[in-house]
């Protein structure tokens, strides 16, 4: 008899976890360093930002537990094809490449690609006059991709964190730094604020989405999620925590 109730405990349990498909601790991983989506707060030592907030959020509204893995940006599409990671919230812009092998889930967010020189730069305005000048980016991103195929630079250096690119402008060694624009303009508010300054239009308009391994079961379930927090106010609410304006 005490046999027949462990077996049954047991199955009781399997079947609790049945109801949202999971029965462990997901793997999710952000980016180190890419405020205000993810960051290390420098009060507690735990990752916060928007897009950490808007994963617990989805996991809650899903209920499933999960573990956050920080790591280098780009080392988290290798990690959802090779199944280490059940899931990552990075900014990762949808791309149709990236899309040929890894799943996505509804954009979250609208972005664009901003270029930042120092506030006494004047002869970079605009994509265009970077030829012959040395550009910063992030490795393994939308903008390393964007630059060498639409800028003339003499050199596009590679950064595997925000930090890196920005102080690389900061200390000369670069013209002009090309990245994500609310990383950009986070940077311009936080930290820059009268040393450097946003040159030109909004380039290359893109969505980011939530990034899971081919055929993961995940996707339908954080699109629903998704709705439902919008619907709820849910969304607005972090929304405005992290970006000071409306969703847009």
């Amino acid at each position: 008899m005490k046999k027949i109730m462990t077996i049954l405990v047991a199955f009781m349990v399997a079947l609790s976890f049945a109801g949202n498909g999971f029965a462990k601790n997901l793997t999710i991983a952000t980016d180190t360093n890419f405020p205000p989506f993810e960051f290390k707060d420098p009060k507690t030592g735990n990752h916060t930002g928007f897009d950490v907030e808007l994963w617990d959020a989805i996991a809650k509204h899903i209920g499933i537990e999960y573990d956050l893995q920080p790591m280098d940006f780009n080392g988290i599409i290798p990690g959802l094809q090779s199944g280490q990671l059940d899931a990552g919230i990075a900014g990762i812009t949808i791309k149709p490449e990236r899309a040929e092998v890894v799943d996505f889930s509804d954009p979250y967010y609208n972005a664009g690609l901003l270029l930042l020189v120092k506030a006494t730069t004047n002869d970079i305005e605009k994509i265009e006059d970077l030829e012959g000048k040395i550009v910063a980016t992030k490795l393994g991103t939308t903008s390393e991709d964007f630059l060498k195929k639409n800028a003339k630079a003499k050199e596009v250096k590679l950064y595997p964190n925000n930090d890196a690119m920005f102080m690389e402008l900061m200390m000369g060694g670069a013209d002009a730094v090309m990245f994500d624009s609310p990383v950009i303009a986070n940077y311009v508010r936080e930290v820059g604020k009268d040393s450097v300054k946003v040159v030109g239009p909004l380039y290359m308009g893109q969505s980011y989405g939530i990034g899971f391994p081919k055929g993961s079961e995940l996707v339908g379930k954080v699109n629903e999620a998704l709705k439902a927090l919008k619907e709820n106010g849910s969304y607005r609410a972090l929304y405005l925590k992290w970006f000071n304006t409306e969703p847009k």
